[in-house]
């Protein structure tokens, strides 16, 4: 029950930021995950689990509010899913002690680019049409691979090009939900199949996945709401900070630095 407890919070706390930045719930999810000794394969099919849930509330919402660029849809969604399956296949390949320094020392480089965001100012211009699919497939192969990466690579880059922040935020959390899709079917997939040797140990982490499933669907609804008190830059400053401490220290100790 403490278990599920704490999950829960982090998948409500995780939530509320990626509803209203359309970014952080896999990275925070992740590495909490990995901090409990949890491989990265099982990590990142664990939280992407949860993500079906989260991210069809948070685009649900995201849809009713009319948030959505659907031509910008269009061309991001394909291009992730396709990144999607790649970094799937790719993470179930490897040993999971073999995938992990490298997995949380790409948390800890995702969390400083968030943390260096937040010093920037965000341009206002039409986001040029080539600067969508190497987004898109880049974005869905690190968030398979690295367990989250869709929103901080995804939703900056579309805003670092001048998108509109409303439609960028919510073009993006919309498709998250086919990526979270395409991966979770690209991990049932590798199980069934034998590909991912791995797999067995998947079951002991449901109680984490149910633990952010009701954190995040309890926040989605309300993210926008219960953030927007708060700068947005102070926002990416928390939560960078936080990712670069978790995933940093775990990156330390799998080096052997500390």
């Amino acid at each position: 029950m403490q278990e599920f407890i704490l999950f829960a919070i982090v998948g409500f706390v995780a939530q509320a930021v990626d509803g209203a930045l359309g970014m952080a719930y896999g990275v925070v999810s992740s590495t909490t995950l990995l901090g409990f000794g949890v491989s990265p394969a099982h990590a990142s099919a664990s939280v992407h689990a949860a993500e079906l849930f989260t991210t069809a509330a948070s685009g649900s919402a995201h849809l009713y509010h009319r948030n959505i660029d659907w031509k910008l849809f269009w061309r991001l969604m394909p291009f992730g899913v396709l990144g999607g399956v790649l970094g799937a296949f790719v993470l179930t390949s490897f040993e999971g002690a073999v995938m992990k320094p490298y997995v949380t020392t790409y948390l800890a480089l995702v969390g400083a680019w968030l943390l260096f965001r937040s010093f920037r100012r965000i341009p206002s211009n039409p986001v040029p049409a080539g600067a969508v699919p190497p987004l898109g497939l880049g974005g869905g192969f690190l968030d398979a691979a690295g367990g989250g990466g869709w929103g901080p690579i995804v939703t900056t880059g579309l805003l670092g090009f001048g998108g509109t922040p409303r439609y960028v935020i919510g073009t993006v959390n919309a498709s998250e939900f086919l990526i979270t899709l395409s991966v979770s079917l690209t991990f049932l997939f590798a199980l069934l199949t034998g590909h991912w040797e791995e797999a067995g140990e998947l079951t002991e982490n449901l109680v984490a996945v149910a633990g952010l499933v009701l954190g995040g669907v309890i926040a989605a609804p309300m993210a926008g709401l219960m953030v927007k008190s708060i700068a947005e830059k102070t926002l990416l400053r928390l939560v960078g900070g936080v990712i670069i401490l978790l995933a940093g220290w775990q990156t330390a100790e799998l080096f052997e630095l500390v």
